[in-house]
């Protein structure tokens, strides 16, 4: 009997363990980083031309 008390207690701890969930913190904006990357793709296709763009980041861009 205390084989099966052991064994649901670990699977409902590793049940509960599980489901933790990480957010990223509050003071990050995903606003800005699309703002950033818009900005940056406009950019890109002035510096590079259109069809020429081959990455753009939210903090960089590359031409081909």
């Amino acid at each position: 009997m205390t084989r099966i008390a052991s064994l649901s207690i670990a699977l409902s701890a590793a049940a509960l363990l599980s489901a933790c969930v990480f957010a990223p913190p509050s003071s990050s904006s995903n606003a800005y980083d699309a703002d950033t990357l818009a900005k940056n793709s406009d950019r890109a296709l002035i510096a590079c031309g259109a069809g020429n763009v081959k990455e753009v980041s939210a903090k960089s861009f590359s031409c081909k």
